[in-house]
């Protein structure tokens, strides 16, 4: 042992567990979310304020549940249920992930697109340029440098903050609009919902799961991935709580209460807290970073999971032609969402019913997350008594809010 390597060893365990957690969490606050919450703020001012925060520790039980499972299994989701519960389940579960996935894709590459047209450039340039810069990007880097990527695009979702702060939100009509909840209103739930949809998805437990796995987190270092991932969670809805602030000083004032019809809009609205100029520049570089990352995590999901439902296990840490079944699924993924968008696509209904879709099939990767958490780990890392009671009664809670808000916004 040299005299520096017990100095390096707490950093080496710090490297080792940061970074799945604030990556998803990050990637959560993608373009469906700063749109769900911009049309929250812009039709509904700060009511769906509050709510972004009551989700921060089923966001968290949720993510550190899948972190558990992955560091104490060596397992990603989609194997652990096949092995434990059966071909049927996995198959579900799979099933699920990729509806979500196919939704979150669509929305991503929407906004990546829609910030092109805020500048002038044609959606299918703008995707014909993103779609080969991620594969090549994630084809030519280990897991760990696609993470440090993915952080950095991450970090900029702060400039919604920035935005918020500027908006200079009013206190005094915060605190009643949140205290105002429409939910006999169908338009109202149908948000309520899709806010849900945005924030517990099921891709993100899929990925968080793998990520762990393939970056080889170990059990000493659940500490701190658990605290990596509540810090990801905080910044999460603490940024999407931003977006509903602004939006409901900015975009409520220049639409009057009406619903939002596409991104430029949006970021026009946006543009009077900072001028048009600076405005339309911070919130592109907001929305891009979360859109970016999110595409490079839903990507990375459905091809970790895939390969693990047909009993392929590849990852990041092999050449393309040592992996080409993950490679070739993460190409294919990336490619057939960009030709979808590239077509045309409704941004903003697309991802307020991708949000609404996801609120819905929620429930099932809950029930297998809380069932598996009672049997897979090693003893001391299992769900039980009070703590698994107490998590069984939040996670019902949360999937029957969301169902209901669900099945009644879609009403006529």
């Amino acid at each position: 042992m040299g005299p520096f390597d017990r100095p390096s060893r707490p950093w080496r365990r710090i490297a080792a567990a940061i970074g799945p957690g604030l990556v998803v969490m990050l990637a959560d606050t993608e373009a469906g979310s700063v749109i769900a919450a911009a049309q929250s703020g812009a039709r509904w001012g700060y009511r769906l304020m509050a709510l972004q925060f009551l989700l921060v520790p089923v966001l968290y039980a949720t993510q550190e549940l899948a972190l558990r499972l992955g560091v104490t299994t060596g397992q990603g989701l989609g194997e652990l249920i096949r092995a434990r519960l059966g071909r049927a389940w996995a198959l579900l579960a799979t099933g699920v992930l990729l509806l979500s996935c196919l939704g979150a894709l669509l929305t991503q590459m929407s906004g990546l697109a829609g910030i092109g047209q805020v500048f002038g450039i044609a959606p299918w340039v703008t995707i014909a340029v993103i779609v080969p810069a991620i594969f090549l990007m994630v084809a030519t880097g280990s897991y760990r440098a696609v993470e440090r990527v993915a952080l950095m695009l991450g970090a900029a979702e702060l400039a919604f903050v920035v935005v918020a702060w500027r908006s200079h939100p009013d206190a005094g009509q915060m605190l009643a609009q949140v205290a105002q909840q429409p939910l006999a209103d169908h338009e109202y739930l149908y948000l309520l919902a899709a806010n849900l949809g945005t924030c517990l998805m099921p891709w993100a437990v899929f990925y968080q799961q793998a990520a762990v796995v393939d970056k080889g987190t170990k059990p000493a270092d659940l500490r701190l991935a658990r605290i990596d991932t509540l810090l990801g969670a905080l910044a999460c809805q603490t940024i999407t709580a931003a977006i509903v602030a602004a939006a409901a000083s900015t975009l409520g004032a220049h639409t009057g209460g009406a619903s939002l019809d596409s991104v430029p809009q949006v970021a026009a609205a946006f543009s009077g807290a900072l001028g048009p100029v600076i405005g339309n520049v911070v919130f592109a570089v907001g929305l891009s970073g979360g859109a970016l990352l999110a595409t490079i995590v839903v990507c990375l999901t459905a091809a970790w999971t895939l390969g693990e439902a047909v009993g392929f296990r590849q990852s990041l840490e092999q050449h393309p032609f040592e992996a080409p079944w993950f490679y070739g699924s993460f190409g294919a993924i990336l490619l057939a969402g960009g030709a979808l968008v590239a077509s045309g696509v409704d941004l903003i209904r697309l991802t307020l019913a991708a949000g609404v879709a996801n609120a819905v099939l929620m429930p099932v990767v809950l029930l297998l997350l809380w069932r598996l958490a009672r049997v897979a780990p090693p003893p001391p890392h299992r769900l039980r008594g009070a703590p698994a009671a107490l998590l069984a009664l939040l996670f019902a809670l949360a999937a029957a809010l969301g169902t209901y808000a669900a099945v009644q916004g879609v009403r006529p």
